[in-house]
């Protein structure tokens, strides 16, 4: 059975997406045309456009634009609305990689960007994600990362801690015992799919009718799959470690002392991601992951679910 890219939900015969997928993307698409570059043309792109570019980070990225007309998308040096990600040398399926953790954030109820998989003309896949920081036809929408908040740099994004993050929640959120348990549970979730490198640039706040609030979550990839012999669990320290993190760290130490969760709003997100497992695992054998992928990212999720007790 075909799987669509954007959704990951079973395909019909003869469809390369699904209808829900296009309407994510934009409600009059009807189709998708393959990206007209290949991969090694995506490549020489991101390095000819990398000066030009408003968007910026370690892993390649091209800024487009959706021609609705032509039912494709276009690369633009400026007013992207979306942004692109070839696959990063020397990893392997890091696009379908981030396409799929992104879809199980959603899936446990974590709000998240429009986000899929694009097919290339030579069937390469390309990660690509809706900016949730644009709005109208020229509008921006001020969002900060945490490492501007904090006075940090690109260089010195991971000289920090996770109770540094909860920090400037307290002291940038307009309403912090709301954003407490979405960064309880989006840290869980990291921890739960191997994502090791949440460092300060992969939280921000955004400016919503006057309210600071998180913003949707983004960059999410299970590192561990990629990282053969990945030797942490975090990239930034709990209680001054960054591997070997327990429940009772997790649960106790952070939520509960940290955090200041009550035990009721602790339980009600372990039972989230519990009684979110089986769909998170179909998620996985939907994906377009290669199998032997798949079965490592399903040893990771099993291996940290039962760490967490879940």
């Amino acid at each position: 059975m075909q799987y669509c890219p954007i959704t990951l939900e079973p395909l019909p015969t003869g469809r390369s997406y699904s209808e829900t997928g296009l309407r994510s993307i934009h409600p009059k698409l009807t189709h998708l045309e393959p990206l007209e570059y290949s991969y090694e043309a995506q490549l020489r792109e991101v390095r000819r456009r990398s000066d030009k570019m408003s968007i910026q980070g370690v892993q390649p990225k091209l800024s487009a634009v959706l021609k609705l007309k032509d039912c494709s998308f276009a690369l633009v040096d400026r007013g992207g609305r979306f942004i692109l990600k070839p696959n990063p040398l020397p990893y392997e399926e890091v696009p379908a990689n981030e396409a799929l953790t992104m879809r199980m954030a959603a899936a446990v109820g974590i709000k998240v960007p429009v986000h899929g998989l694009l097919r290339a003309v030579d069937d390469s896949l390309v990660y690509f994600v809706k900016r949730y920081d644009r709005e109208g036809r020229s509008g921006k929408v001020h969002v900060e990362d945490f490492a501007q908040l904090s006075g940090a740099t690109r260089e010195t994004k991971y000289d920090s801690s996770l109770e540094r993050v909860v920090q400037l929640v307290d002291q940038f959120c307009t309403f912090p015992a709301i954003e407490r348990p979405k960064l309880a549970k989006r840290l869980l979730f990291c921890f739960l799919t191997g994502n090791e490198d949440m460092h300060l640039k992969n939280f921000s706040v955004w400016v919503q009718d006057g309210v600071v609030s998180l913003t949707p979550a983004y960059d999410l990839l299970n590192t561990s799959l990629v990282l053969e012999n990945a030797k942490e669990e975090s990239a930034l320290p709990l209680d001054g470690r960054k591997k070997k993190l327990t429940q009772k760290l997790w649960l106790d130490y952070f939520c509960k002392e940290r955090l200041k969760l009550s035990e009721a709003q602790i339980g009600r997100i372990i039972q989230e991601l519990k009684d979110a497992m089986p769909v998170l695992e179909g998620l996985i054998r939907q994906s377009l992951l290669s199998e032997q992928l798949q079965l490592g990212y399903r040893k990771i999720l099993h291996d940290r679910a039962e760490r967490l007790g879940i």
